[in-house]
């Protein structure tokens, strides 16, 4: 720890009125203190203000005037679904600032540097690379502490997230675009490199973040078991899974704290067009929000139990349905569905889609029935993606109309088979594990000791145990 540089911060950010909020106020922020509670009633959700510090949890309620009782939620309709099985989708687009909830990966990964000093405000720029979210994430958190940041991310991504990003930054010449979509992700760690070579920076990458880990496991996960309490009421409802797309496998974290907690399975989500933990596979694909053709140096492989592969011909043609018009006039008119949840899909962005779609192949995959229940998340909302949207329309040539409509309803909601659906055996979980070695070992130049120890639970709790142990450190901080 370095204290000189700590007590610095701790002044800087008593003249700039910032208090760190704790990791078990995030986790329950009814125990947040009730004049700030008060104080955040009459800001802005998206102020570029240290007060929304106090709202990057899942207890946002929608309009933002208090917290919730329990995370916002929805359960999505058998008749929308075609499943008995009750799956429940955590909202992330309530988050502050960025609509999305990776500015609490972000609060996360910086939030230790704060506290044993490793990041000086006067001269270091803690740089965030992404296939998205994260690096806004990153953005938002860095501009209302005051410090300077650096976000870099595939050129190939939603116009939306630039346009967002063109707002926070000091200069644009901190919005670095890298080689690619979604699937480049060494791209990505190349420019990491590159600014690696300046000690001035500080590269927070959410792949190989331990920090990224800790905190869903930490916040995420308690707040996702809530809202399952909740649906379940007095009911033997069953949790059996916990659904997340890949992504960082920051998000899939919250996996390990409810299989401790509920005991539920997890399983990981990616696209179909780029296959790397079914099949050893590559390749490109639209589903914005996840990175590919590598394993994250966070995901827990050895504690995952499926993988389910699901195509963004599907995720983008669905986007439209439940985005348009025309779509939503089919699902309330021609399959019945009630038009309060339908006014609701616009909450569900590309990978949420995906999480959806997965569950309900593992509800097929597995003949759930009434009494078991399916926990995921919608890491953002559509409104990220309607440059994408139009997109998909063109690919309609001007033709799309109730008839278009029910096909891709037909063939990417209630047609949805089992297929690309894979049971982790011991020896998948090896195989996939292993792959991790080509990135971060012979790229990436991790030690193989420091690789290998990843196979052991208890690497993971010693992780997790160490996050929830900032809070007397962040008192201390605060009370400086």
């Amino acid at each position: 720890m370095n204290k000189s540089i700590v007590s610095k911060t701790s002044d800087y950010f008593k003249k700039k009125g910032i208090i760190l909020p704790t990791i078990s106020e995030l986790s329950n922020p009814h125990s947040i203190n009730e004049n700030l509670k008060l104080k955040l009633n009459t800001l802005d959700k998206d102020a570029m203000d240290p007060l929304n510090l106090f709202r990057v949890h899942w207890f946002n309620n929608r309009d933002h005037t208090d917290f919730a009782k329990v995370p916002e939620h929805i359960v999505l309709p058998s008749e929308f679904t075609g499943v008995e099985a009750k799956i429940i989708v955590n909202i992330g687009r309530l988050f502050p600032l960025i609509t999305a909830h990776k500015v609490l990966a972000a609060y996360g990964c910086l939030l230790p540097r704060i506290l044993n000093g490793s990041f000086d405000y006067q001269n270091n720029k803690a740089v965030w690379p992404s296939t998205g979210n994260y690096c806004r994430g990153g953005v938002a958190i860095s501009k209302i502490l005051g410090l300077k940041s650096v976000a870099i991310l595939p050129e190939g991504m939603s116009k939306e997230r630039f346009i967002w990003l063109e707002k926070w930054v000091e200069d644009k010449k901190d919005i670095i675009k890298t080689k690619g979509t979604e699937s480049n992700v060494k791209e990505i760690y190349d420019a990491c490199n590159e600014l690696k070579k300046d000690p001035k920076n500080d590269i927070i990458n959410q792949f190989d973040e331990y920090y990224n880990y800790a905190i869903h496991r930490s916040v995420t996960g308690p707040s996702f078991e809530k809202s399952f309490l909740e649906v379940k009421g007095d009911s033997n409802l069953k949790p059996r899974f916990y659904v997340s797309a890949s992504g960082s496998s920051g998000t899939l974290a919250a996996g390990d704290y409810l299989k401790d907690a509920l005991n539920a399975k997890i399983a990981v989500v990616e696209a179909t067009e780029c296959p790397t933990l079914l099949y050893n596979g590559y390749g490109e694909h639209n589903i914005q929000g996840i990175g590919d053709k590598h394993v994250p140096l966070i995901h827990n492989v050895m504690n995952t139990d499926f993988v389910v592969g699901i195509s963004d011909k599907a995720t983008n043609n669905l986007n439209m349905i439940f985005n348009t018009e025309e779509g939503q006039k089919f699902l309330i008119s021609n399959k019945g569905l009630n038009s309060n949840f339908v006014n609701r899909l616009p909450e569900f962005g590309f990978s949420t889609i995906a999480n959806i779609l997965a569950s309900i192949k593992l509800a097929k995959y597995m003949k759930l029935g009434a009494d078991d229940a399916i926990i995921t998340v919608a890491t953002d909302g559509a409104d990220l993606y309607l440059s994408e949207l139009e997109k998909t329309k063109e690919e309609f040539n001007g033709v799309y109309d109730q008839t278009s409509c029910a096909e891709i309803y037909g063939q990417y909601l209630r047609g949805i088979a089992i297929d690309h659906t894979l049971e982790l055996n011991q020896k998948e979980k090896e195989r996939i594990f292993n792959l991790g070695y080509y990135t971060w070992v012979e790229q990436q130049g991790i030690d193989i000791n420091d690789f290998e120890k990843r196979r052991d639970q208890a690497f993971w709790n010693t992780h997790y145990n160490h996050m929830l142990s900032l809070d007397n450190q962040i008192k201390e901080f605060n009370n400086m």
